[in-house]
């Protein structure tokens, strides 16, 4: 089994997103994850990638990514006292809002310049 442990020791959200299922899971300051696979080879398990924007940045997110490899990609997200952590765990209800909006915005100048 491989094991990482992920904490946000930032000040803005910290966007865990894992890879290659599409999942994200935000944490606040000083919250943590815990992430297992059923890797047992010599092969890496995880790869990590940070990343962030401007425009993300200016509302107070971070990002890391993780790319789950060399496992049967069956992942087990944990808080720090075991409890199974969902995709979307704590994502802001004013992000959604501000991401639709965006999204919305994207598409009618998109449909607007075709």
């Amino acid at each position: 089994m491989a094991v990482m442990h992920v904490r946000n020791g930032s000040s803005r959200w910290l966007v865990v997103w894992l890879e290659p299922q599409g999942e994200d899971r935000w944490l606040e300051r000083g919250e943590k994850l815990c992430i297992r696979t059923d890797n047992t080879g010599d092969e890496l398990a995880f790869d990590v990638e940070y990343h962030a924007n401007d425009e993300e940045r200016a509302d107070g997110i971070e990002n890391m990514t993780i790319y789950v490899e060399n496992c049967s990609y069956d992942i087990d997200v944990t808080d720090e006292e075991g409890n199974f952590v969902q995709s979307g765990h704590k994502r802001p209800d004013e992000i959604n809002r501000k991401w639709a909006a965006r999204r919305a915005a994207a598409e009618e100048e998109l449909n607007r310049t075709s």
